[in-house]
């Protein structure tokens, strides 16, 4: 499973996708949903810290279903969880088994058609990329927030869970921000190329390389 390619993951795991909200079949999704945790098992990813870090998401996902079951009947709720479950776990594989830079090396050709409509690649597989590495930071930064505001006796406080959950997600969002407009990843290939007078200057080519 580490040794597969990028791009074959992706497209299996866009596959199940399309295949378990197309079909809206109980037992395709519940198979589905053993499928992903099959292939959880084979990747030989740890399954304690992945259930701890998913475990905002299945409750949210339950409660979805739950509500879909009062809503809909038991048969949409099962199609709605057990996919979507089967989908996050998935995914969850995908990013535990892949290098970052192949991940966005493969998105970047996947999305080579966009060119066309004025979207360059390489920004839509880095959006791609960024999103699904900061949903489980995201929820571990959940963790520790409720385990400060439990020592602190706080952890039935709304507003002592929430206000620092919100404040340190922003900062780490400009963090994130600064350090790709740092690396000129926010730049467009025509202001990289168009003019040189901003850049670093130096007399000789060591000292140029030791500059960049």
């Amino acid at each position: 499973m580490h040794r597969l390619g990028a791009g074959w993951k992706l497209l299996a795991l866009a596959a199940v996708s399309v295949v378990v909200t197309w079909t809206q079949q109980p037992v395709v999704a519940v198979c589905a949903l053993g499928a992903a945790v099959a292939v959880l098992m084979v990747a030989r990813v740890p399954l304690r810290a992945t259930a701890r870090t998913l475990a905002p998401v299945v409750v949210v996902v339950l409660g979805l279903g739950a509500y879909q079951w009062w809503a809909r009947g038991w048969q949409d709720a099962l199609v709605v969880s057990a996919g979507l479950l089967a989908v996050i776990g998935l995914a969850t594989c995908l990013t535990a088994t892949t290098r970052s830079d192949q991940l966005l090396e493969a998105m970047t050709r996947t999305a080579g058609p966009l060119r066309h409509v004025g979207l360059r690649p390489q920004t839509f597989a880095l959006a791609v990329s960024l999103v699904l590495r900061t949903i489980p930071a995201l929820i571990d930064l959940g963790w520790d927030v409720r385990d400060a505001a439990r020592a602190r006796g706080l952890d039935r406080s709304p507003r002592a869970l929430l206000v620092p959950f919100v404040l340190r997600a922003v900062a780490r969002a400009h963090t994130t921000a600064d350090a790709l407009a740092a690396r000129g990843v926010l730049d467009d290939d025509d202001a990289d190329s168009g003019d040189d007078s901003s850049g670093p200057r130096s007399d000789g080519g060591d000292d140029g390389v030791r500059a960049v």
